[in-house]
């Protein structure tokens, strides 16, 4: 397949409209809340979902020319939503294609890209939309920061060629800044968010917000922004916040002042799992509706096991902090989504986000079908597209996935995976061969760093 346009070729490309297929006989687990339902057909028209209904329904109606596809009895859900990654950080083509390829394979439909070097990440969102390349949908923020930010390496990575700070994607935010004009600079980036990173107080960040939120765009934060604490970013109207190991700020002794001048956090306080400070954020979030982007499993992982007995402790200690205020967080009903902030080595046949929704479950004691709600429907909520994904129903997205076995018995289970359909397209898991990349993983936002 072609764009007819360019010429350039489209392997991977959504059916067109009228282009009907149907998916029956599944166990199909929707995102709604409902059980799983067995003996279901989902019927797509092109990349969209026209009905979804009981197998004897839907054969009632069906087009003579439809496609029909026996998923016998197999394990259906939502496509996955990994809600916290960094794909060009630094800039690597090849690496960024290969980590799509393999998200795709293993059944994630849609990624939150959190502030990268757009001017490559916002090509990718266009191969991987008309099918160029393999990958889930990309949605991505820009980012602001105080002035301070913009000497870490990192900003210098993304920017190459221009000045950090001064670029539509990552901009320095002062008291004299024209936040009319900031927001609308990031939004030209094609950008789904801004995202507020660091060295801004509460003042600025609800102004950001505002802002934000007056173009018709939401406002991802780091859960602590310094000076800005927890409740701060919270209250100022961030639409999600990132790191659940930032939350420890909240009622930390003394005042918060910079991103590079953090407090050292008092883990005894959250052992319980139960720290009145917390309950009454937890609660503030619930009430906004803000979602948590927990990322709470990077801590164990290798990605940042460090190369001694030092930063093997503080990992430890900060995966335990992360699974206590986690656990607390789902107990006082608050929304988590599914983000990872690093990426398994390219050999492993599987994403990092297979390690997340495990550590969810064991770690942190949440059911699976309540992780699985969170890397679908909560993701999706996350990143601003529940409208169109996060669920199997009628007029979304045609984005799903079928295994082999009941990750709600397992959660494990994902492993199964045999086909991704995202956009209506087939993507089977037995094409994929995982590979090597010459180039290092993509940098994560070492937010405790």
């Amino acid at each position: 397949m072609t764009n007819e346009a360019s010429g350039a070729p489209t392997p991977h490309a959504p059916p067109p409209k009228g282009a009907v297929a149907v998916y029956r006989g599944a166990t199909l687990f929707d995102g709604t809340g409902r059980p799983p339902r067995p003996s279901t057909s989902i019927l797509i028209d092109g990349p969209t979902i026209r009905a979804v209904a009981d197998d004897a329904v839907i054969a009632e109606d069906l087009p003579a020319d439809a496609q029909v596809f026996d998923v016998d009895g197999r394990f259906v859900m939502p496509g996955l939503i990994d809600s916290h990654q960094h794909i060009a950080t630094p800039p690597d083509r090849p690496l960024a294609e290969a980590v799509l390829r393999r998200l795709v394979y293993s059944g994630v439909t849609a990624i939150r890209d959190m502030a990268d070097d757009l001017r490559q990440v916002g090509d990718l969102a266009r191969a991987a939309l008309v099918g160029e390349i393999p990958g889930p949908d990309i949605r991505y923020a820009a980012l602001m920061a105080g002035p301070g930010f913009f000497d870490d390496p990192r900003t210098h990575q993304v920017s190459q060629g221009e000045t950090p700070g001064a670029v539509p994607w990552m901009q320095a935010i002062t008291d004299d800044t024209d936040l009319r004009l900031a927001v609308a600079l990031a939004r030209g980036t094609h950008a789904c968010a801004i995202k507020v990173y660091a060295d801004l107080d509460h003042t600025t960040v609800a102004a950001i917000a505002a802002e934000a939120h007056h173009q018709g765009i939401p406002v991802w934060a780091h859960a602590t922004v310094f000076p800005a604490t927890p409740r701060q970013v919270v209250m100022a109207g961030a639409d999600s916040v990132s790191h659940v190991t930032l939350l420890a700020f909240e009622g930390a002794e003394g005042q918060l002042t910079s991103y590079k001048d953090k407090p050292q956090v008092d883990h005894q306080r959250f052992a319980g799992g139960d720290d009145p400070r917390l309950e009454e954020l937890f609660a503030l979030m619930r009430q906004r509706g803000t979602v948590l982007d927990a990322t709470a499993g990077m801590w164990a992982s290798d990605a940042l096991a460090g190369d001694g007995p030092q930063d093997a402790a503080r990992a430890a200690a900060n995966t335990e902090l992360a699974a206590r205020i986690t656990a607390q967080a789902y107990r006082a009903g608050v929304d988590i989504s599914t983000g990872t902030d690093y990426e398994t080595d390219p050999k492993d046949p599987f994403p990092a986000l297979y390690e997340e929704l495990a550590f969810l479950v064991r770690r942190c004691g949440i059911p699976p079908e309540q992780v699985l709600r969170s890397a679908t429907l909560i993701g999706a909520r996350s990143a601003g597209a529940e409208d169109v994904m996060g669920s199997v129903e009628a007029g979304k997205l045609a984005n799903f996935v079928v295994l082999d076995d009941d990750p709600l018995r397992d959660i494990d289970h994902l492993r199964s995976v045999t086909l991704t359909v995202k956009r209506g397209r087939r993507f089977e898991r037995g094409e994929f061969v995982p590979g090597d990349s010459h180039a290092e993983e993509p940098g994560r936002d070492e937010e405790t760093r």
